[in-house]
């Protein structure tokens, strides 16, 4: 029934598109009229209002990501409707084919009416573009842009509105099953764990709120009765140094809440900065558990090697850019090479031996593997290539044998050709890989956090 809703909207938006034909039809000028206002508003409720039902229940931003691939499907039927029609009327076209008010030749009709249809299905395209892209990123930009470019080229269209409907389609049908899950458990409130939870970043990033580090992950959290904060820690310094700042962090959840523990859940080096903050810090009463996340916990042997390989005045330069690049992003006092250092195995060698565990704390961690190189783009695909070799399975930035500490969660990999990256485990690119849905794996974790009274 939705199919041949789609069909008949589709087919009725053809025909509203060639409005120009239409207001030259052989029929009496009353006809004629009503026939053109019908059109035209029947294109603007398409443009504004794509489908015919709504969901009440339905986030705004869901609703507005499903009226967005609406308009692009229904912009595919009538183009496709339209170059039928358009085949067709240029094989039958005479000076009989429209009325006594028709312009001579009635070749230049035929043609201004397929650039006014092109423009009324270029709208409806834009719109729905517009609409899927504000509402969900991890849409294909370039597939976009293309569109943008080669509106005006109808196999190029046809092809690039296939694009988008097969990823609209799957984001939104995706979407609607996640939603509907968390609509069905929200009473029991999975998340809600005893201790507020407490996300550490890692190295080069910012818990910017411009760019969410943990992408879809803390809103799955919250939906799910979690209280979520942040590391808020620089974006590269010493592990100690890092360490402090999460030691802060913790301060500042406690104060705010007044809980007097927190569940520190870390990615890559910010598991090595909790793990500080634990045992250095005197954070040990007031952390119950630390679960990290692909972290480095025995360091990153390409990163040594880089360092004894690259000419120092090179590192230098580089360490003196990224300070200066960071200082005007949000660091107050960034150190590029002191955090870079601190993941080599070396390193994290001497590390280990004075950040021990503290018993009370429930040390957990899990990791991930990239399938192939050829998994991730650029850096991690690069850092698959150089780490691969040297330690094996890894994710793109840390090898599988440096990630385990404390309980050892399963070690995720999906079947198929991608596996999951670095930049996966958080959602940092907020798309979905076939064979893991990361939000509800965060659910699940929090939740047997839960379980176990914390």
């Amino acid at each position: 029934m939705r199919q041949l809703r789609r069909i008949i909207l589709g087919v009725l938006l053809a025909v509203a598109s060639n409005v120009v034909w239409i207001a030259y039809a052989a029929v009496a000028l009353p006809i004629r009229v009503a026939a053109v206002v019908a059109a035209v508003a029947f294109w603007v409720a398409v443009v504004v209002w794509p489908r015919l039902t709504r969901d009440a229940n339905t986030e705004p931003e869901l609703r507005r990501f499903g009226n967005g691939y609406e308009s692009l499907l229904l912009a595919g039927v009538a183009m496709l409707a339209d170059v039928v029609y358009w085949v067709w009327l240029g094989l039958h076209i005479d000076a009989s084919s429209c009325g006594s008010a028709c312009p001579a030749p009635v070749w230049l009709l035929y043609g201004v009416d397929i650039c006014a249809a092109l423009f009324v299905l270029f709208t409806c395209v834009v719109v729905g573009f517009v609409r899927v892209g504000s509402a969900w990123r991890r849409v294909p930009a370039g597939t976009m842009a293309f569109m943008a470019l080669l509106w005006w080229f109808p196999p190029a269209t046809a092809f690039l509105l296939g694009r988008g409907y097969k990823t609209a389609l799957a984001e939104y049908e995706v979407e609607r099953a996640k939603e509907k899950r968390d609509a069905a458990r929200a009473a029991q409130r999975v998340c809600a764990t005893r201790y507020p939870l407490l996300l550490v970043h890692g190295i080069f990033f910012r818990d910017w709120e411009a760019f969410g580090y943990w992408g879809r992950i803390p809103a799955a959290l919250e939906r799910n009765g979690a209280r979520v904060y942040y590391g808020q820690q620089q974006s590269s310094m010493s592990v100690p140094d890092s360490g402090a700042e999460v030691a802060a962090a913790i301060r500042r959840v406690l104060a705010e809440t007044g809980a007097d523990k927190v569940n520190i859940i870390a990615h890559s080096k910010g598991g090595l900065d909790s793990r500080w903050a634990i045992s250095n810090c005197a954070m040990a009463p007031h952390v119950a558990s630390l679960t990290t996340i692909n972290t480095p916990h025995r360091g990153c042997n390409f990163a040594r090697v880089l360092l004894e390989r690259i000419p120092s005045a090179a590192t230098n330069a580089i360490g003196d850019s990224y300070d200066a690049l960071f200082s005007k992003l949000g660091d107050e006092d960034p150190d590029f090479l002191a955090g870079v250092v601190d993941l080599t195995d070396t390193e994290c060698a001497k590390l280990n031996a004075q950040m021990p565990d503290v018993p009370g704390v429930l040390y957990q961690s899990v990791g991930s593997k990239m399938a192939g190189r050829f998994a991730a783009l650029f850096p991690l695909n690069l850092g698959y290539s150089i780490i691969e070799p040297m330690d094996g399975d890894n994710d793109g930035l840390v090898a599988v044998s440096s990630m385990a500490w404390g309980e050892c969660l399963p070690l995720i990999q999906p079947a198929g050709s991608q596996g999951i990256s670095h930049a996966d485990m958080v959602d940092m690119l907020r798309k979905d890989v076939p064979g893991f849905d990361v939000c509800e794996y965060y659910v699940q974790l929090v939740a047997s956090l839960k379980a176990r009274g914390l």
